[in-house]
């Protein structure tokens, strides 16, 4: 089979609906991949009807053909989920639902019928409540990738990396330690390695301000600044640590900004990109794609949401081999 890549609709009750539709609309104006969605065919139906998209929807089983993604109806594996008003209120409702979505695509990719996948936002708080930090974690326990997953915050023009996630900022100190980073930024070398055949230029953060504590064993010294030396003794192209203040000053000198914590990378680079990012997980044993943004319960309904993330999603297959 030619290479197909499967959609995750995602939390039911957010924009990933609109950002579908608006992505399926636009698909003759940009060269990707065949993909379908793997969703509930009833509510995307009822959500398209609302929002007064004029698509054809048709369902796909599992035998489907690449000559069934190339017509002008959406194609969806169906998965089934009821929900009798196109929107309602976040919440656990649709946790089973939105993880069976996910199991089906797994076994899609274990038959090698897809090639990867892209998710549309999903609520963490609902769907994982204290048992995963975010679908990068639930995903590396599924495919037991544990201490493997890295997350990398994509655009061709930069991507960073947080080496914590989804954590309160009091804990990042004790969940870092030299072998996650020098691990991390391992996988990342390897990726831009072997899909872009580059070595890339890499800068690595301290996490205090300025890089000093007035602590006799601070962070860079005990943790950072080590992992950076063995980094280097590894032939990586890393430099370090440097400090937060400035380090996106600097940005046009890396393809990767590898900080110690989410916000400490995210928010400038999201300042920087906007919708232009998107969301990989590397170190497990397919690529895993969302776009980098949430469920934006605020916008709901309104027609104004950016597909731009999504499009970029699925446009970023086009570069494997």
């Amino acid at each position: 089979m030619k290479k197909v890549i499967a959609i995750i609709a995602g939390e039911p009750n957010s924009i990933s609906s609109e950002i579908i539709f608006k992505t399926w609309y636009l698909r003759k104006k940009f060269n990707h991949l065949p993909f379908f969605i793997v969703g509930s065919f009833s509510l995307l139906n009822l959500q398209a009807k609302k929002l007064k998209y004029g698509i054809k929807i048709k369902k796909i089983n599992e035998k489907f053909s690449f000559k069934d993604l190339r017509d002008n109806q959406l194609p969806v594996l169906n998965i089934n989920y009821e929900q009798k008003k196109p929107f309602q209120k976040i919440s656990t409702k649709s946790n089973k639902y939105i993880l069976n979505c996910f199991k089906e695509t797994i076994k899609l990719i274990k038959k090698n019928k897809i090639y990867g996948f892209v998710n549309c936002p999903v609520s963490k708080e609902f769907l994982f409540k204290n048992k995963y930090k975010g679908i990068t974690e639930f995903l590396s326990e599924l495919t037991k990738k544990q201490g493997k997953e890295t997350m990398l915050i994509y655009n061709k023009k930069l991507s960073v990396c947080p080496i914590t996630t989804h954590i309160p900022l009091k804990n990042v100190s004790k969940n870092l330690s030299k072998y996650k980073i020098i691990n991390k930024v391992k996988i990342i070398n390897n990726f831009y390695k072997r899909i872009f055949n580059k070595k890339p230029k890499l800068a690595i953060l301290g996490l205090n301000p300025h890089n000093f504590s007035p602590l006799k064993k601070s962070e860079e010294d005990t943790i950072i600044v080590p992992a950076i030396k063995s980094l280097k003794k590894m032939g990586l192209n890393v430099t370090g640590p440097i400090s937060t203040d400035t380090s996106f000053l600097q940005h046009k000198k890396f393809n990767v900004v590898v900080g110690m914590y989410h916000d400490q990378v995210l928010t400038p680079y999201k300042s920087l990109f906007e919708y232009e990012a998107i969301n990989i997980t590397l170190g497990l044993p397919f690529i895993r794609i969302s776009p980098d943004h949430g469920v934006a319960e605020n916008i709901l309904g309104k027609k104004i949401a950016n597909p731009q993330s999504l499009i970029q999603s699925i446009l970023f297959f086009n570069n494997l081999k």
